[in-house]
């Protein structure tokens, strides 16, 4: 029976490419995003995908598409959280709701994710849940507070899951996605080989995270260019 993987906040970049790297593994793939319109053209790149509309944030709307998914394609093996909010203002700008949008966004939706995760793998004593962090979970910039703060939140999150879930035989890791992709580019960009980074090489290290043994498992995984000053 083939293994199923659910990409929350899946986009036409790191998302899709998760989903066709563990598609090519014999995966079936599950992959969620709050637009009907966005999901379907990411499923549509995935082949054989199956795209879910559902808000992260809401906690009706999270369960709703793990029964959806577990009844339509089985329950998920993998779990990917890869959602997040961002509001580049000033502190002495940004707004008292844009900060907690930002903040449900990376953060509440990988706690209800994940849970829901959780509640289906720790009977099986077996699966894997994957989030998906950034600069931004270890170093705050100017402007940037509600996105830092939600990055911060969801990795600390994904390391309390990991020391709880991990002797439940459930692998919990957080990835730092530690620079910009590809489609973060701006045409007024210098040409530098790989200052931007792929989201088919970073798959691999999702894959790879998946495919540890337990006897060696991850909990914080960095990747970034090898141009990137850090």
């Amino acid at each position: 029976m083939s293994k199923v993987i659910l990409i929350v906040g899946a986009g036409p970049g790191l998302g899709a490419s998760v989903g066709r790297r563990f598609q090519a593994e014999g995966f079936k793939v599950a992959v969620a995003s709050r637009s009907q319109a966005k999901i379907q053209a990411v499923a549509a790149a995935i082949p054989g995908a199956q795209g879910y509309a559902a808000d992260a944030t809401d906690e009706a709307a999270v369960q709703g598409l793990f029964k959806q998914v577990t009844a339509e394609i089985g329950a998920p093996d993998v779990v990917v959280f890869n959602a997040s909010g961002r509001v580049r203002k000033s502190i002495l700008e940004i707004g008292s709701a844009e900060f907690i949008q930002a903040w449900m966004a990376a953060c509440h939706g990988g706690f209800l994710v994940g849970r829901e995760a959780a509640r289906l793998m720790a009977p099986k004593r077996q699966g894997t849940i994957l989030f998906t962090g950034a600069t931004a979970s270890v170093k705050s910039f100017a402007n940037s507070a509600g996105f830092a703060v939600g990055k911060f939140g969801l990795r600390a999150l994904a390391f309390s899951m990991a020391r709880e879930l991990g002797p439940m035989g459930v692998h919990v890791a957080h990835v730092v996605i530690d620079g910009g992709l590809h489609s973060d580019a701006r045409p007024d960009d210098p040409d530098v080989p790989d200052k931007w980074m792929d989201p088919d090489d970073i798959a691999e290290s999702y894959w790879h995270l998946y495919a540890q043994r337990r006897s060696s498992w991850t909990m914080e995984l960095d990747v970034r260019p090898w141009v990137e000053r850090f």
